[in-house]
């Protein structure tokens, strides 16, 4: 069940710190009753954002394919990127 706070409770930073280091899931803050913000742990926003950069990636290529480029093969890849990243 998510984490819902109204926006007030951010007056005590330390403990919603905690609390957002303890859970690992977004806490939602409301205002007037209406879904305002999210808070996170440093660690669960960069879960997410790898997680983003993954799915674009993988977006990416599946219109790249969709557009006529030619698919290759995880071994190739892997050779482009050991060239690219190691000479």
């Amino acid at each position: 069940m998510p984490t819902i706070m109204p926006i007030r409770d951010l007056r005590n930073t330390s403990e919603i710190s905690d609390l957002a280091h303890r859970i690992q899931e977004p806490i939602f803050i409301t205002k007037n009753g209406y879904s305002d913000l999210v808070v996170m742990s440093a660690e669960l926003y960069e879960k997410f954002a790898q997680s983003n950069k993954i799915d674009l990636a993988i977006f990416e290529a599946e219109k790249e394919i969709e557009e006529g480029a030619e698919p290759i093969s995880a071994k190739s890849a892997k050779k482009k990127l050991d060239e690219k990243y190691y000479g």
